[in-house]
């Protein structure tokens, strides 16, 4: 069922995840919705492979940067890993 909601060469298909058990208690880990589940593997994923917290937050803020006046994309990325008890840091 997963390989038929993504085709190869979209961008879902190629979309990279973290293991979110590895990183967040199992209360922290109920409490979340599937979307948050997805949107946070996601931003785990690309904080892992990145050497700093302002080069994610550059990728993953891409797109809405460019709509800011301020483009603090790292203080954005630190707030929302806050919200799941998370430090960049902790994720390498």
């Amino acid at each position: 069922l997963r390989e038929s909601w993504q085709r190869p060469g979209t961008m879902a298909a190629s979309l990279e995840t973290a293991d979110l058990e590895a990183l967040l208690s199992r209360e922290i880990l109920d409490a979340l919705d599937p979307f948050d589940r997805v949107q946070l593997s996601y931003v785990a994923a690309v904080c892992r492979r990145s050497k700093n917290l302002s080069e994610a937050g550059r990728e993953i803020f891409a797109v809405s940067r460019g709509k800011r006046a301020v483009t603090n994309d790292a203080d954005r990325l630190k707030k929302y890993l806050a919200k799941f008890s998370l430090k960049f840091e902790a994720l390498g």
